[in-house]
């Protein structure tokens, strides 16, 4: 069985400054990735049920309800 510790003040400080850090891309894409993501084709079927799933949810009445 593992040994509890407490994190000490630089750890508390590491954690605090990371919390703060708004969820980002890392980069943008290469022109080759941009081109590449460009040429491709959208499922019907997926394009379809996320059209559905957004108006579901613009439709959804109160938190967590389920029509």
């Amino acid at each position: 069985m593992e040994e509890h510790t407490r994190p000490d003040a630089a750890t508390r400080a590491a954690e605090a400054e990371e919390a703060q850090v708004k969820a980002h891309a890392d980069r943008e894409p290469t022109p080759e990735e941009a081109k590449r993501a460009e040429g491709l084709e959208l499922d019907p079927e997926v394009t379809k049920h996320e059209e559905e799933m957004l108006e579901k949810g613009a439709n959804a009445k109160g938190e967590g309800q389920i029509p």
